[in-house]
């Protein structure tokens, strides 16, 4: 368990009146962390085996009672990580319980996650909420906005402002109420703001998410792309192969696929971790998959099975992430003179070939397996997904009505 402890510091340089700093030692897996709050004590007032001042200390009562309520605070946050097992560093505890003094604003707190997410390197869910968190800052026209201000009242009027003014699909305008909603979770967990606020719930807004249309391409339209006679090393040529193995992979994300390296297929099975949740995955290679990586092995491409990081930095998680985007929006170009070329009068993406794979396994294929092929957490995930592509019990239906 984690302790937390005042502590004069004397190893610091003191005032000019000789006085050093007083801090919080937050120990942690033989980890030391302090925490600084201006208060200064010389080291004859100070008793190290108390953690307290003196009597000889002019102020010694008052600052007592602070020094004693700071570690309160910091005992109580260590105690609250404990029981919710949460596990946090020395780092980690030392910053929630700065935070815990001070009332983080909406968009601090944003700025916070992003940076958490930046040094773990997820870039591709750092730009889509970096879009989100501008959108209100328009609508809010001030970089400042606490908590307490995000009534349902103003939750209402930014749903209204994102379809009016910013001409934002339903999708779209839920994603950012998804996003105000996670981070005002995480502020009443962190103790920046009373769950009496929570605008959120029954009788107040209430999130629904619309799954819209997924149209995926049938068997026969798969065909006519694996078929169609394109110049080999040609960029349609690269952008058909990627799109043909992310099918065959059951969707895999794009980003993913531009990530694979050699060193992630063995026993001819593939390897990896997903962008997107950091899940591990283990996948048969299956025979057409097994095509494509014949037609590659002769590349070096920086130990990338295919090429479009060769001239990312590869110790630089954010100049992948940006190449990676890239080559996606790349493939997508191409992706629609691919349709055009097959007579595909559908909608050709990268996303589509994980609604292809949707719409052919129907319902062919049990829901665990699928869950398991799409790299769902939850099993109620893959069953609204999977719901979009099979239509065989409402069109009997149909058919028992009007055939006669």
């Amino acid at each position: 368990m984690a302790t937390a402890k005042l502590v004069l510091r004397k190893d610091k340089k003191p005032l000019k009146d000789g006085s050093f700093p007083i801090a919080i030692r937050i120990t942690q897996n033989r980890k030391v962390r302090y925490i600084f709050f201006k208060k200064y004590a010389l080291e004859k007032h100070w008793d190290s085996n108390k953690g307290r001042l003196k009597n000889g200390h002019p102020n010694y009562n008052r600052l007592n009672k602070i020094l004693e309520n700071k570690l309160r605070e910091a005992t109580d946050l260590i105690y609250e990580d404990e029981i919710n097992e949460e596990n946090k560093s020395a780092s980690e505890l030392k910053e929630k319980i700065k935070r815990s003094g001070k009332q983080l604003s909406f968009f601090e707190l944003a700025e916070l996650r992003f940076q958490e997410y930046k040094e773990r390197g997820t870039f591709s869910v750092v730009q889509p909420e970096e879009t989100r968190v501008k959108n209100i800052k328009e609508f809010n026209k001030s970089d400042d906005l606490s908590f307490r201000q995000i009534t349902v009242s103003y939750i209402e009027k930014f749903a209204h402002y994102s379809k009016t003014v910013l001409k934002h699909e339903n999708r779209t305008t839920t994603n950012h109420l998804i996003f105000i909603r996670t981070l005002f979770n995480r502020a009443i967990k962190e103790g920046i703001v009373d769950k009496k606020y929570y605008p959120f719930g029954k009788e107040k807004v209430q999130i629904k998410i619309s799954s819209g249309n997924k149209i995926g391409l049938t068997r026969e339209e798969v065909e006519k792309i694996e078929s169609l006679d394109l110049e080999p090393n040609s960029t349609i040529w690269h952008s058909r192969n990627v799109w043909l193995f992310s099918f065959y992979f059951a969707g895999i994300r794009i980003s993913d696929v531009v990530e694979m390296k050699w060193s992630d297929f063995k026993d001819n099975r593939v390897y990896y971790i997903m962008n997107k949740n950091e899940k591990p995955v283990s996948l048969k290679i299956p025979e057409k998959a097994g095509k494509i990586l014949d037609l590659y092995r002769g590349y070096e491409n920086k130990g990338y099975l295919f090429h479009y990081l060769n001239n990312a930095n590869l110790n630089d998680p954010r100049d992948v992430f940006r190449k990676s985007r890239n080559a996606a929006r790349l493939m997508n170009k191409y992706l629609k003179r691919i349709a055009d070329q097959a007579n595909i009068d559908k909608k050709l993406s990268n996303h589509i070939a994980r609604h292809t794979f949707g719409n052919i396994a129907g319902d062919k294929i049990h829901p665990l397996m699928l869950q398991k092929l799409y790299r769902h957490f939850d099993l109620k995930t893959t069953l609204n997904y999977q719901a979009n592509f099979i239509h065989k019990d409402a069109d009997d239906a149909l058919d028992s009505v009007v055939d006669f």
